[in-house]
């Protein structure tokens, strides 16, 4: 294969990976509560780390529906087991708030 045509696809793959990765993020805000809800949020190797201001305003069945493995809430405090996206995704929500 050319080399060129390596590169292009690295790119192709790494821009939608990108788009999905900051979709992914803003299910997650919805999921949270939406973006005025949230306090402050931190990746964590695989969980996503978030204090909230309303915990009732929190639906745990959205995010599972981003692909979120499991929900645990503790007061304020709302941890989203995403896996190795934690980070990425953490920094996704960070730029929209």
């Amino acid at each position: 294969m050319p080399k060129g045509r390596d590169n292009r696809t690295t790119q192709d793959s790494s821009g939608q990976q990108g788009v999905d990765m900051a979709s992914k993020a803003e299910k997650i805000v919805a999921g949270l509560g939406g973006i005025d809800n949230i306090v402050e949020v931190e990746g964590c190797i695989t969980r996503l780390r978030t204090e909230v201001k309303d915990p009732s305003l929190v639906d745990e069945a959205a995010l599972k529906a981003t692909g979120a493995h499991g929900v645990v809430k503790m007061g304020s405090a709302i941890q989203v087991v995403i896996g190795t996206d934690a980070d990425p995704i953490a920094a996704e929500i960070e730029d929209l708030m």
